[in-house]
């Protein structure tokens, strides 16, 4: 598939750029760009935060296993998918600005951190996993990636371990009830509402 025009004339040049938030959560800039006609327009806000998973979690009954838990963006307790950050070693949760997602060798491999997330949030296992996409979560505004998973026949061999900042509770849905919630607005999280379709178009669910 090729490019209908030139890409290389519609890349945008940064030539200032101010850290407003640098921690080991976040790093949050303010940067100035000049446009392929040599004008320039400032501010424009992005950030780096980690990678992360999202897991489409069938158990062996063919139920989807979701969670609800509180998301403070849209002060509303939420029904999703399985869903966890991709843990470093350098004690960041972010990649540093510039870094591709193929060089974040300081990074936990994604797969493994998808079992951790389903284990940890859920209690639940599979030895069944297919990598369906990988995708940038917000290129508008941030430079980190989605990796989603199908885990098919799942079984429960724990109860859950949460973080200290998790407070959530497992619900088990069929595809026709997702479906419904999807079309309805109370599956909220579009990355995840992205697996399910993604799943069916591969065949995978």
């Amino acid at each position: 598939m090729k490019d209908i025009q030139n890409d290389k004339d519609l890349i945008w040049e940064e030539v200032e750029c101010e850290h407003l938030v640098t921690d080991e959560w976040i790093d949050f800039r303010k940067s100035k760009y000049r446009f392929p006609d040599g004008s320039e327009f400032e501010p424009f806000y992005s950030y780096s935060r980690r990678d992360f998973v999202v897991i489409l979690a069938q158990d062996e009954a063919g139920e989807l296993i979701c969670v609800r838990q509180y998301r403070q963006g849209i002060e509303a307790v939420t029904l999703e998918f399985c869903a966890g950050g991709i843990e470093r070693t350098d004690g960041l949760e972010y990649r540093r600005k510039g870094a591709k997602i193929d060089d974040a060798k300081e990074a936990e491999a994604a797969l493994e951190a998808a079992k951790r997330e389903l284990a940890e949030e859920t209690g639940y296992e599979s030895d069944d996993w297919t990598h369906l996409l990988t995708v940038p979560s917000n290129p508008t505004i941030a430079d980190n990636y989605a990796i989603l998973f199908v885990a098919k026949n799942c079984k429960k061999v724990a109860g859950q371990s949460l973080d200290d900042t998790e407070f959530l509770n497992v619900v088990k849905l069929s595809p026709k009830e997702l479906e419904s919630r999807i079309t309805s607005g109370s599956f909220q999280q579009p990355i995840h509402i992205l697996a399910w379709y993604m799943s069916k178009m591969q065949g995978v669910i």
